[in-house]
């Protein structure tokens, strides 16, 4: 690669970064606080690939608060950090304005670029819809091995969110709040709406039966409207995530789905709830890999094998 990956702020609003041999802007990571209904949180979006062409929806017309890729909660202690309407067992999706809570942006430790890595580091607070301090997140997200020749580049999104009530804060999912096949929260990705009935892959299986499943990494592959071609986004654990629970942490489960729209994330709590104690703090790390075409299960391979952690 010649030259270093750019940075732009634009101050109160949002950073872009730019790959300098395509010039491609790889993703804008937007933080000004947005619509109170929606959950206002920090999201990356539009994310592109090295040709250009954008692997993100934002505010779509069935879910307005899905923005591009953006870690946050469905469910918290009764709160919806997640945006729009709040899923009660037995009644469905109600709105409850008050339920709504938010994600503020205090202010970045780190904004680099350097022997081919760039680095976000950010300190935020999450808070139910009064505007109390529930929690405090530290973020870093690093850009890395961006490879204009093979047509990838991958993001690691690290966060370490402290609980600062003084009683557990429970993370949730519709799921665990009694509907099937719905463990969203956590670190969620909202296709483009042309990756619908797009692929999903995993290391041992295919299609929306994945819903719920463990496994190490998940990808999904789609086709471009107005650009012909596909693309792969690829999420993948870190492996002190110890996503299987083996290890005696929380197990984590994928939510996947291609119908009616493209979203994929490693859910904190899919089917139980995980249960963080005043004071302590939630660490996960994840991979996302954005490539041109459709890679298949042994090109996923081979780039996790030749990319360790």
């Amino acid at each position: 690669m010649s030259g270093e990956l750019r940075i732009t702020h634009a101050h109160g609003d949002r950073v872009t970064v730019t790959e300098p041999v395509t010039g491609v802007q790889l993703f804008a990571y937007v933080y000004r606080p947005e619509a109170a209904w929606e959950a206002p949180r920090p999201y990356l979006h539009p994310i592109r690939t090295l040709t250009g062409d954008v692997v993100t929806d934002y505010r779509p017309n069935d879910h307005r608060w899905h923005k591009g890729l953006s870690l946050t909660a469905s469910h918290l202690s009764g709160a919806n950090l997640w945006g729009g309407n709040s899923y009660i067992h037995d009644q469905g999706y109600l709105a409850i304005p008050e339920r709504v809570g938010s994600m503020r942006h205090l202010g970045f430790e780190e904004l680099s670029s350097a022997e081919g890595r760039l680095v976000i580091a950010e300190r935020l607070t999450w808070h139910p819809y009064d505007g109390t301090l529930w929690a405090e997140e530290q973020r870093r997200i690093e850009v890395h091995d961006v490879a204009p020749d093979s047509g990838s580049w991958a993001l690691t999104w690290t966060s370490a969110i402290t609980n600062r009530r003084d009683e557990p804060l429970l993370f949730g999912s519709p799921t665990t709040a009694g509907r099937e096949q719905a463990g969203y929260t956590g670190l969620f990705w909202r296709g483009p709406r042309a990756f619908r009935d797009g692929r999903i892959i995993g290391p041992e299986g295919e299609g929306p039966e994945l819903m719920g499943s463990q496994s190490p990494w998940l990808a999904l592959s789609g086709e471009h409207d107005g650009a012909d071609g596909h693309a792969t986004v690829l999420f993948e654990h870190a492996p002190e995530n110890d996503h299987s629970g083996a290890g005696g942490t929380h197990p984590a489960h994928w939510f996947v789905r291609n119908d009616p729209f493209a979203g994929i994330a490693p859910s904190w709590a899919f089917y139980d709830e995980l249960e963080l104690a005043p004071g302590d703090t939630l660490r996960r790390r994840y991979r996302v890999v954005i490539a041109n075409g459709a890679w298949e299960r042994a090109d996923i391979a081979k780039y996790l094998e030749a990319h360790p952690w």
